[in-house]
């Protein structure tokens, strides 16, 4: 793959994380505890930034990014049950149990949540991974949801949904209250009864549990939920916990995806 890593200041911990087996979190208590020197001199400041250029060092130990070395991109068919991070706080099952140990310095490209399954795009460039997960690029899932799908839910897929308090179907604990859905790109609906109800979706974010908020509003649990493509990258028939890396024309599409965003940068400064 032709990209070259791009040397831009990025925050010491997200640097670390991205060049090592430790998460963020492990990252910023390294810090915390004087373990990490940036050029020769301790550091314990968490805001600090480093490039490619800066020599950064964990006990002694050089952590350093390869700037020569190209970007890859590779998918993962997500297992139900587990969390898309490093480390998980509970003990649980993460990702980077399952995917190959050459992998473990990518980073995912976006998220799945722990009953979600299918398509996750990981990378070892930071600048791919935002520029992805930042993007209005289509993402496609199937669903079943308990009941049938009402006159409501497809007025609100059609024409979008804005709610004050969208509690339900998010995770216990999270800050986010209230939510604007924009109207689905489109959908297909493939079994609709009162028991339960199957359907394909495109939408253009996918983030905060956005499509088990949507249906709960409505009162339907979703009961199966698989991402099966992500800017026209699809998942086909790779198998659950295993990983691809990028066919020919999904690398072109997404040299193109990145060089215009490049141009639309530059001409925004």
């Amino acid at each position: 793959m032709a990209y070259n890593k791009v040397d831009e200041p990025v925050r010491l911990n997200k640097f670390i994380s991205h060049n090592s087996k430790y998460s963020r979190r492990e990252a910023d208590e390294l810090i915390k505890n004087s373990e990490v020197s940036v050029n020769g001199k301790i550091t314990t400041d968490l805001s600090t930034k480093v490039t490619q250029e800066d020599e950064v060092k964990i006990n002694n130990k050089t952590i350093k990014a390869d700037a020569s070395k190209p970007s890859t991109v590779i998918v993962y068919n997500k297992l139900k049950g587990e969390i898309v991070s490093k480390v998980d706080p509970q003990g649980r099952r993460v990702i980077y149990d399952t995917i190959p140990k050459k992998y473990s310095h990518f980073v995912p490209i976006g998220r799945l949540d722990f009953a979600s399954e299918g398509m996750l795009l990981l990378t070892d460039d930071p600048k791919i991974a935002t520029a992805l997960m930042t993007s209005k690029l289509e993402r496609v899932y199937k669903l079943k949801i308990g009941g049938e799908i009402t006159p409501a839910m497809l007025s609100a897929m059609q024409n979008g949904l804005e709610i004050e308090e969208s509690t339900e179907g998010a995770y216990k604990n999270s800050k986010i209250d209230s939510m604007e859905f924009a109207p689905f790109l489109w959908f297909d609906i493939q079994t609709n009864t009162p028991k339960f109800s199957k359907l394909k979706v495109a939408i253009t974010e996918g983030k905060n549990r956005e499509l088990r908020r949507f249906f709960a509003h409505f009162g339907a649990k979703v009961m199966d939920l698989k991402r099966v493509s992500f800017g026209g990258i699809n998942l086909n028939s790779l198998p659950s916990g295993k990983v691809r890396y990028l066919e020919r024309d999904e690398y072109q599409n997404l040299r193109y995806f990145l060089k215009e965003q490049n141009k639309d940068g530059h001409k925004s400064r």
